[in-house]
């Protein structure tokens, strides 16, 4: 598989294990209020009742419409976040920069979320590409995020781009995944610009 990015691009500022860097649980949003909402927005307008979600890098909070949805799988690097997080069915714990094939079933989700966490992926291509394969036809990922990070664990593609190359990045990675890139949704009028990129699996 070719690597979106290359050995300086995945570069970390804090190369210590990621896993010891998420030990201790932080209950808030990573995005002001403005964004969440939107996120939520964007979420009801694309979903449906009985989806099955797959709520990528996730933490306490997943910021689903309240929707009947038939099963949510939650993922994230703190297990304590994730216990607090009512919308999910069940979760998992993992670290994606060190294992990055998911223990999920082909065709498995409606939908993908990745909200506010992609600038941490060190082998999204790889990542990407699972997500393809979980999706079922028809499904779609929507990654989001804004201009907060943590910085010394972001990727240093990440951190030398503006946001709208990173939202050209995310492409990228739509592109490596076998994915293709439907929309990118853009609202800046808030302090946390809003940014997110659907994809969905190509036929």
């Amino acid at each position: 598989m070719p690597q979106v990015l290359s050995e300086t691009d995945r570069m970390k500022v804090d190369n210590s294990d990621d896993r010891s860097f998420y030990q201790s649980p932080r209950f808030v949003t990573h995005a002001d209020d403005a964004f969440c909402s939107r996120l939520t927005e964007l979420y009801a307008s694309v979903m449906s009742p009985g989806d099955r979600v797959f709520d990528a890098m996730s933490s306490w909070v997943s910021f689903l419409p309240p929707l009947s949805f038939d099963h949510v799988v939650g993922h994230g690097l703190n297990q304590a976040e994730l216990e607090a997080n009512e919308q999910l069915d069940e979760f998992f714990v993992q670290n994606f920069n060190t294992e990055q094939t998911l223990p999920l079933e082909d065709n498995q989700f409606d939908m993908v979320c990745c909200a506010l966490s992609v600038q941490y992926l060190q082998y999204p291509g790889e990542i990407f590409t699972e997500f393809e394969r979980v999706l079922a036809p028809g499904g779609r990922v929507i990654v989001s995020f804004t201009n907060r990070m943590f910085p010394t664990k972001a990727v240093r593609a990440w951190r030398m781009r503006s946001m709208d190359e990173r939202a050209t990045l995310v492409e990228e990675y739509l592109t490596a995944g076998g994915l293709a890139q439907t929309e990118c949704v853009v609202d800046q009028s808030g302090s946390d610009p809003f940014y997110a990129v659907i994809g969905s699996p190509i036929d």
